[in-house]
C-alpha cells in the first residue's frame, strides 16, 4: 500500500515538473509579446525602471475618462469637448510642514500629438477658446507631516466649437507633490512641478487606446491627404490574399503533376526545384530586380508597361509560387493511397476530374498549412517589397509602413507608443489565421492523416 502511495506521489510530482517546464517556457516565449503589447497601452514606453503597471488599464481611470468626456459634452466612450461643456476637474497636492501650499496654475496648452506636420492641419486649438474659471480649494488634511491640499477648477467651452482634444498643464511650486489628481497625469516633469494630460476629455476608448488613435490618425499622404496606416493594411492584406491564392493554385496543380503524372524530364524538374529551394533569395534579387526593371525582357511594354519596378504587379509575378510549397504538396499526394486514383480512371475520370474532385478535396491540411505559411510570409516580407516599392507612401505594404513610422516617431522623439501599437496590430492577422487553421496546420505538416 505504501509503495502504491510512493508510486502516485512520484507521478504527480513528474506532472508537476512538466507543467512548471511548459509554463516557463510559454512565460518565456509569450513574456515579450505580453510586455510589448502593455507597453503600447503606455504614455511612456521607454519608462526605466521598466513596469507592467499602466495608467490605461486602471479602472478608476476608465471612470475618470468617460465622465469628463460626459460632463463636457461629449461621449463618455470616443471623447470631445462640445460647444459651451463644461469639465470639472480635481488634484491634489502635499507640501511639508511650514510650507505654504499653492493653488495649481493651469493652462490649457496648444498643443497637438503628431508633431509639426499634423498640427499644421488643425484649424482650431481648445486652447484658444477655453477658459479656466474658479480655481479653488476644496479640502485640506494633514497627512504624513504634511498637509494634503485638494484643488478644484472649472474648464469651459465658450466656443459653438466640438473639440476633439484639451491638452492641459498644472504648475505648482517647487517641493510640493503631486499626490493624485481625476485623472492621472500622462506625464511629470521639471522635477515634479509640471503635470502634463493630453487629453481630458479623451473618452474611454480614446484613453486606454491612445497609441492605437495615434496610429491611424496621425500618419497621412503628403500628396493625397490620405490616412496611410490603414492604406498599408489594406496593402498588405490583398498583396498576401493574392498571393495566397496563387500559391495555392499553382503549388497544388504542380505538386500533383510531379507526384503522380509519369512524363520525360520529371526527375530533372524536381532536381532543379530542390536546387532553387537552396538558393538564398538575396543571392538572386539583383538578377530579379533587373527583370522587373526591364518589364520580364520588354514583355510588359506589349501591354503599355515599360517597368514592373514600383507595381503591385512586380511583386506578385515574382512570387507566384514558392518551390517550398510545391514540395509539401507534391510530398502529399505522393502518399495518398494509389487505389483513389485507379477506382476513378475505371470509371471514366479524366485527370482534370480526378484532380478537382477527388486529390484537391483531400488536400485540406497541406493546403491550410501552406495558407498559414504564405500569409505569415507575404504579410512579414520586408525586404523584397523594400527593392521594389519605393514610392508613393500610398502604396506601402505594412512592414514598409512600420519602417516609416519608426523614422516618425523614434529617430528624433523616442515617441515608441504607436510604433509599438503598430507592431502589435501587424501581429494579430497573423495569430488569427493561426488561430482559424491550427488543426490544418498540424496535419498538413506532419502528414498524420495520410496513411497507406
Amino acid at each position: 500500500m505504501a509503495g502504491m502511495y510512493r508510486l502516485r506521489a512520484r507521478r504527480w510530482t513528474n506532472v508537476a515538473a512538466i507543467y512548471g517546464f511548459l509554463l516557463l517556457l510559454s512565460i518565456v516565449f509569450m513574456g515579450p509579446f505580453v510586455f510589448a503589447f502593455l507597453s503600447s497601452l503606455k504614455d511612456n514606453p521607454t519608462e526605466w525602471p521598466p513596469s507592467l503597471l499602466v495608467n490605461q488599464l486602471k479602472p478608476s481611470n476608465w471612470a475618470a475618462a468617460f465622465n469628463l468626456a460626459k460632463q463636457g459634452g461629449g461621449n463618455g466612450f470616443t471623447g470631445g469637448f462640445g460647444p459651451h461643456g463644461e469639465i470639472y476637474f480635481e488634484a491634489t497636492y502635499w507640501t511639508a510642514q511650514g510650507q505654504e501650499p499653492a493653488p495649481p496654475e493651469v493652462v490649457v496648452a496648444r498643443r497637438v500629438q503628431g508633431g509639426a506636420a499634423l498640427a499644421l492641419r488643425v484649424e482650431h486649438y481648445a486652447a484658444d477658446y477655453t477658459e479656466v474659471r474658479d480655481v479653488h480649494q476644496v479640502d485640506q488634511e494633514p497627512h504624513e507631516g504634511g498637509l494634503l491640499t485638494t484643488y478644484g477648477f472649472t474648464l469651459v467651452n465658450t466656443s459653438d466649437l466640438h473639440f476633439d482634444t484639451v491638452p492641459m498643464d498644472l504648475t505648482v511650486p517647487m517641493r510640493q507633490q503631486f499626490v493624485s489628481g481625476t485623472l492621472t497625469p500622462n506625464r511629470i516633469e521639471r522635477l515634479g512641478r509640471a503635470q502634463s494630460w493630453d487629453n481630458v476629455s479623451s473618452g474611454l476608448f480614446p484613453y486606454v487606446l491612445a497609441n492605437y488613435a495615434r496610429v491611424f490618425r496621425e500618419n497621412y499622404s503628403v500628396s493625397t491627404g490620405k490616412k496611410l496606416f490603414g492604406l498599408w493594411i489594406r496593402n498588405s492584406f490583398f498583396l498576401a490574399a493574392t498571393r495566397v491564392l496563387t500559391t495555392l493554385i499553382f503549388a497544388s496543380m504542380a505538386g500533383y503533376v510531379l507526384a503522380r503524372l509519369k512524363f520525360w524530364g520529371k526527375g530533372a524538374i524536381f532536381g532543379l526545384l530542390l536546387f532553387s529551394m537552396m538558393v538564398p533569395q538575396q543571392v538572386t534579387f539583383i538578377s530579379n530586380y533587373l527583370v522587373l526593371r526591364d518589364g520580364i525582357f520588354g514583355l510588359s511594354r506589349l501591354f503599355g508597361v515599360p517597368t514592373l519596378l514600383n507595381t503591385y504587379g512586380g511583386l506578385i509575378i515574382s512570387g507566384l509560387v514558392g518551390a517550398s510549397s510545391v514540395f509539401i504538396m507534391k510530398q502529399f499526394f505522393e502518399r495518398l493511397p494509389a487505389s483513389l486514383e485507379e477506382s476513378a480512371r475505371i470509371d471514366g475520370a479524366s485527370t482534370y476530374t480526378v484532380f478537382f474532385r477527388i486529390m484537391l478535396p483531400l488536400a485540406k491540411p497541406p493546403l491550410g498549412a501552406l495558407t498559414i505559411l504564405t500569409f505569415q510570409g507575404v504579410w512579414n516580407e520586408f525586404f523584397w517589397p523594400l527593392v521594389v516599392i519605393t514610392s508613393p507612401q500610398d502604396k506601402y505594404p505594412l512592414t514598409l509602413g512600420l519602417l516609416t513610422l519608426q523614422r516618425t516617431y523614434g529617430a528624433a522623439s523616442f515617441d515608441w507608443g504607436p510604433i509599438l501599437a503598430g507592431t502589435f496590430i501587424s501581429a494579430l492577422p497573423v495569430l488569427i489565421l493561426f488561430v482559424v487553421f491550427q488543426q490544418y496546420f498540424v496535419e498538413g505538416i506532419s502528414f498524420s492523416g495520410n496513411k497507406e
